[in-house]
């Protein structure tokens, strides 16, 4: 008889363990006592303040009001991010969230795309840019923003977004929702971990005041030590840096100024690439960086030479190894966050990263006999989908035309993963991607960086004959006069936010 599971400690707040605790609180619903422990002499990274689609879902799933939310959090929304300078410098491409055009037939729209540009340059021309025919770019451009599944009167697909928000601010809401339902905090920093005799699994915390609280199952959300899986199990770690060459960031809030812009920006530098994520009450920068490649006085010098308005702080320096824990789950314990593993924010990826496992906790949530085949599964799971959002992180530094200093000399030139390269010549002939059920970024992302990286196929696919150029130039057109038209109609993003989600003052 299956012995449940009664007592669960989840170690370390931040969004990680404040989330955990949600959706623990939520799914179990009262089968178990969950406590965390958090101390507030432990600051969070706490620069996570883009998120992507499926976060949406999430909240939903928690019964989270959105705009409830939104207010609580400084939230803004977001319809993708614009990569400048990455290509070559001077140019810039946005990867939206919504795939441009519309389709025809079993073809995506980017296919009879293709065709048309390599018809030659006059064609090329009159088709212009894959991105005149994205809602999310147009929109996003002109700063307009509207919660709209179709564009009305038509079966075009209306605006895909995620959200933007502070992600100290989301902590403290998610703390405050927990409480409400049973989760306990307990305030301290631990002392030891101790370990069952028996058979290595933990047995107990004992906190630096001299309190042990025991438990059956442990979270470990302790950022990026991994006080558990590392300091007391032992996982293990990938190091990842020979293709994520950055291992700094350098963080600084900025008043806001000029509009409210509707998407992140990554702009990138001569040793990586800065971010600037616009929020209701300031703007979240930050500079990401190899140490390899330049000092941190240096990329300080960078960031603060490229921010819009009046630094709000001290700029603030964080170290980190770009890879994963060899085990996220060993015995009793299972880590999440930045305990689990760290890809840098180039994506957005970090939060999505706590959502799917505990999704994939919640598929095999255990018993108390932590039965070794389903813990080895999850770790299949978790080791293949941080691949492959490895190797689209790892697509933005490769395909480049930069040889403006030595470490972008290095990231053209540097050997990558056989998975990537797969997927890349693959592309290479006739514009199509191979994607993964478990692929996180779709067809549609991945032909967004690759063709905005400057990485054109030699052709399209054979079935696009079937249609004339002047055919295809009238329906492009065609797409072109309704999405200008309706991005005209849409609200500023500003007043969009102001009429449903503004924060209080």
């Amino acid at each position: 008889m299956a012995r449940p599971v009664e007592n669960i400690l989840i170690l370390g707040g931040g969004t990680a363990g404040w989330l955990s605790a949600t959706m623990l609180s939520k799914v179990l619903d009262g089968q178990a006592r969950i406590t965390l422990v958090e101390s507030d002499d432990i600051g969070t990274v706490g620069v996570g303040e883009a998120t992507i689609p499926p976060i949406l879902n999430l909240f939903t799933f928690l019964g989270l009001n959105e705009d409830e939310l939104m207010r609580h959090v400084q939230g803004t929304f977001k319809l993708g991010i614009e990569f400048i300078d990455w290509k070559q410098k001077g140019h810039a491409y946005t990867h939206t969230f919504g795939g441009p055009g519309n389709p025809l037939g079993i073809l995506p729209f980017y296919q009879y795309w293709l065709k048309q540009v390599q018809r030659g340059p006059e064609w090329a021309a009159k088709t212009g840019s894959l991105w005149d025919y994205s809602f999310n770019d147009l929109a996003a451009k002109a700063n307009k923003f509207a919660r709209l599944k179709k564009i009305p009167d038509t079966q075009m697909d209306g605006l895909n977004y995620a959200l933007h928000f502070d992600a100290g601010l989301l902590a403290r809401y998610l703390r405050g929702h927990c409480e409400q339902n049973g989760v306990v905090r307990r305030e301290g920093k631990v002392g030891s971990v101790n370990l069952r005799s028996a058979d290595g699994f933990i047995e107990s915390l004992t906190l630096e005041s001299g309190e042990t609280i025991a438990a059956d199952f442990f979270i470990d959300c302790s950022g990026f030590q991994g006080l558990l899986i590392e300091g007391a199990l032992k996982a293990g770690y990938e190091d990842w840096s020979q293709w994520l060459p950055c291992d700094r960031a350098i963080a600084v809030p900025t008043a806001s100024s000029g509009p409210l812009k509707p998407y992140t920006q990554a702009r990138a530098h001569p040793a990586g690439w800065q971010w600037r994520i616009p929020l209701q009450h300031r703007t979240g920068n930050g500079h990401v960086f190899s140490s390899r490649f330049m000092e941190p006085e240096a990329a300080q010098r960078i960031l603060l030479d490229h921010v819009d308005g009046e630094p709000l702080a001290e700029p603030r320096l964080l170290k980190f190894t770009t890879g994963r824990r060899k085990q996220s789950w060993i015995k009793n314990c299972l880590a999440l966050g930045l305990a689990s593993g760290f890809m840098e924010p180039l994506e957005s990826t970090s939060i999505h990263l706590v959502q799917s496992g505990l999704q994939r906790l919640m598929l095999c949530f255990p018993d108390m006999d932590f039965p070794q085949a389903e813990i080895d599964e999850f770790n299949r799971a978790t080791r293949h989908e941080y691949e492959l959002i490895r190797d689209f992180l790892v697509l933005h530094y490769k395909a480049t035309e930069r040889n403006d200093s030595p470490f972008w000399d290095y990231c053209r030139t540097m050997p990558v993963p056989d998975s990537l390269t797969r997927k890349m010549d693959y592309f290479a002939s006739r514009g199509r991607v191979l994607i993964e059920e478990e692929d996180l970024f779709k067809e549609m992302s991945w032909i967004q960086v690759l063709l905005g990286q400057g990485i054109m196929p030699k052709g399209a696919s054979p079935l696009t004959e079937a249609l004339p150029p002047e055919h295809l130039h009238e329906y492009f057109q065609s797409i072109k006069q309704i999405l200008d038209h309706t991005v005209q109609s849409l609200p500023s993003h500003a007043d969009y936010v102001a009429r449903y989600c503004k924060a209080p003052a």
